[in-house]
Parts: C-alpha cells; structure tokens; sequence
C-alpha cells in the first residue's frame, strides 16, 4: 500500500473541510472566489477596508468571515504569524487600553462574559495583537478595537480549527 505525502493529505483536507462550512447567516462564513495570487492557500488575509477576514484555499477560492477591525489609526497593516493558540483566555487590558478606560479590572478571567476576547484568541507575531472571539457580536463589522480583529464566536471557533500555530497573517488596508 503506498502512502499520500504529507503535504497532499493537508492539501485533500482543506479542499474537504471548506465544503463543510455552514450558511446558514449572512453572518457565517462562506466559500467565496478569490484571485489574488499574491496570497498562498493557508494565509490568512485580512482586508481593513472591507472588515473582512479570509482564508485563502486552493482553486482561487478562500473562506471569508465578517470581522471587526481597528478604528481610526488602530489598525494594522503588513505581516505577522499566529504564535499561540487559546480556548477561553483570559484578557488583560494593554496599557493604552488601560489609560482609556481605568475602571477595567488587571484581569477578566476566560468564559466570563465580561471577557472581550470571546471563546477563542490567536495570539500575532506583531505586537500586542490577536485575532480572537468577542463578548459584543455588535460591533462585527465594524472598526472599533484596538488592533486586534474581533470574529463572532461561532467564526473564531472554525477558524481557529482551520489553522495552526505559524500561520501566515497578511493585513492590508
């Protein structure tokens, strides 16, 4: 019996699992085209203006997701990588968030509902940055936050299944 190369495995199962995305919600996730060569299958790929986050696929398609973003002269642009991966952190105010806001507690612990980060965060490369859950589903797309991009729930849990520490981030504008 001859055995598939690793790289192919991953190539058959990402092809799979994007025909298993609900769409049920103009809120889900969904498998769109997507033609921007400049971007590998596996990158995730935030585009700022359009408060969208997408997940480019093999065969010009990529799963895209409705994110909150930074606001004015928070957000980000360029490269960065996940470099961890958290089921219900816990959220500890940056300093600049801090400043804003005095009265946020030094911790909120995970699963609290008071937590911003929702039920799952991803951790970036680039700073004090994370692609994670949110405990205000309102403000989806929107630019509200500080930096880091707000997914519903639901959409962080998908994601976060669908990739792995060193995964490629590219934000532009």
């Amino acid at each position: 019996m001859r055995s598939i190369p690793f790289y192919r495995l991953m190539t058959i199962l990402v092809a799979l699992a994007a025909f298993c995305l609900p769409v049920s919600s103009a809120n889900s996730a969904e498998v769109v085209g997507f033609s921007d060569h400049r971007f590998r299958p596996g990158t995730i790929v935030i585009k700022n203006s359009e408060k969208r986050l997408y997940l480019v696929l093999r065969g010009n398609r990529a799963i895209r997701y409705k994110v909150a973003v930074g606001k004015r002269q928070k957000s980000w642009t360029g490269l960065a990588q996940i470099t961890a991966k958290y089921v219900k952190p816990d959220w500890s105010p940056s300093a600049e968030v801090r400043r804003d806001f005095p009265h946020l507690p030094a911790v909120i612990k995970g699963g609290a509902s008071n937590n911003p980060m929702g039920v799952a965060a991803m951790t970036l490369s680039n700073g004090n940055y994370a692609i994670h859950g949110t405990n205000r589903p309102g403000s989806i797309g929107r630019a509200v936050s500080y930096g880091c991009i707000r997914m519903a729930n639901h959409d962080i849990q998908d994601l976060f299944q669908r990739v792995g520490v060193r995964t490629q981030v590219v934000a532009v504008p």
